[in-house]
């Protein structure tokens, strides 16, 4: 009896010591992470290469990448991820339209989207509406596609016009569709217009220049995660904050960092034939550098009202259903209530 007893006190005593302070365990379960393939996630790949996930005792099973961001949102609906560093876009259409129980919890940057131009057919926005020009983006409901759509009426262009021009097609196949003079302007995701520039293309018009204040990427969790494990949302969030103060305190380490992700992934994410098209276009140090400290303002902030114009404006396209921002919210780690 003694040493049955015995027993069992040791077993209470490990459980004890494998209990944290908020009462979890401190042998975290494994979460699905993804990323697009952009440097919008610059914070995630450094936080990936430095270790700092596994420092924090976080077990990463998986960090995957995705093509565009809507290609990442439909692996939200099919519930393939817990953890996403993803255009706020496409996560509010996973929230509205494919019922994805998700929270944003931080940003990672404002802005990150242009248009990005041939100069010898396009020197200003009306030329857009010119005799046979052609316009890549990607699919509807897209960061690009959005912006496009806010151009329009910013500028007062003639939508059905500019609309009857457009070829839908991923970032990367409009650069490459650029280059190969199969189109004439395209809509796209840093980093590809700061690599269209390295081409002799030009961006013509930035997210920052129509739509200021946009919020661009955000880091967003499931809401069982949040639920189950709070500790570990605190632990990313803290982390996204390291890897966006890295970026400023040591930029051309971090866009070496980035680069070389983004290099390795490319080999991943882009079809066959895209891939042997693009040899010799190169995602450098030097394009991620003045990607990130040009195109984007990368900070964790969240300003709830830019969420929400988000939100009425997509509602106002016919993309998704008008809902409060605060549905979808939960900035207690970021404003450390936790």
């Amino acid at each position: 009896m003694k040493k049955l007893s015995l027993i069992f006190s040791v077993i209470f005593i490990v459980y004890c010591f494998l209990l944290d302070v908020n009462g979890e365990c401190t042998e975290e379960p494994p979460i699905g992470m993804a990323v697009e393939f952009v440097d919008h996630a610059a914070c995630a790949h450094i936080a990936k290469h430095k270790g700092w996930f596994e420092a924090e005792g976080l077990n990463i099973s998986a960090f995957n990448n995705y093509i565009t961001g809507m290609a990442l949102a439909a692996a939200l609906v099919r519930g393939d991820i817990d953890v996403a560093y993803v255009c706020l876009i496409p996560a509010l259409s996973a929230y509205a339209n494919g019922k994805v129980p998700l929270k944003v919890v931080a940003g990672t940057h404002k802005y990150g989207y242009g248009l990005l131009v041939n100069p010898k057919k396009i020197q200003n926005l009306t030329d857009l509406e010119s005799t046979n020009i052609r316009i890549g983006c990607p699919r509807e409901g897209s960061p690009p596609d959005v912006l496009m759509h806010k151009m329009i009426d910013t500028y007062h262009l003639d939508e059905v016009d500019i609309l009857k021009k457009i070829v839908r097609m991923p970032p990367p196949k409009i650069l490459l569709a650029l280059k190969m003079g199969q189109i004439d302007a395209g809509f796209c995701c840093e980093q590809f217009p700061t690599m269209g520039e390295e081409l002799g293309f030009n961006v013509l018009l930035t997210a920052e220049e129509v739509w200021p204040d946009m919020q661009g990427s955000v880091l967003i969790v499931k809401e069982d995660l949040i639920k189950n494990h709070p500790g570990i949302v605190k632990k990313l969030v803290k982390i996204t904050e390291r890897g966006i103060r890295y970026i400023y305190e040591h930029p051309e380490d971090a866009s070496r960092i980035a680069a070389e992700a983004l290099t390795v992934a490319g080999k991943e994410v882009l079809p066959l034939k895209i891939g042997t098209l693009a040899s010799g276009m190169d995602i450098t140090p030097n394009v991620i550098l003045r990607s990130l400290s040009d195109r984007m303002e990368c900070t964790t902030d969240i300003d709830p009202e830019q969420i929400q114009k988000s939100i009425d404006y997509m509602a106002n396209l016919g993309y998704m259903k008008q809902f409060k921002a605060e549905e979808i919210i939960d900035l207690r780690w970021l404003n450390n209530e936790q």
